[in-house]
């Protein structure tokens, strides 16, 4: 099984796996919560063509091919204590 993107290249995108764990996550669910009212807007204009292009894709990896290109990004706020 090869995962894509690479997990080296996320990590270089990122200070920490939790950051990475922590920004695919939101993404993934702003991601799911878009498709989810496309799907909800489509039905009620009874337009499922739009459907099936939507889903196509699990938003999780959307997620985290967004992280690897560089399309998603994060600003710390303040330093954890350490």
């Amino acid at each position: 099984m090869v995962i894509k993107p690479e997990i080296d290249l996320l990590l270089s995108k990122v200070d920490s796996k939790y950051t990475l764990c922590i920004i695919a996550s939101r993404r993934a669910r702003q991601i799911n919560d878009m498709v989810h009212g496309m799907r909800d807007q489509a039905l009620l204009a009874m337009d499922t063509s739009a459907i099936p292009q939507l889903t196509s894709t699990k938003p999780l990896t959307l997620a985290l091919e967004e992280i690897a290109v560089g399309d998603v990004g994060y600003v710390r706020d303040k330093e954890s204590f350490k």
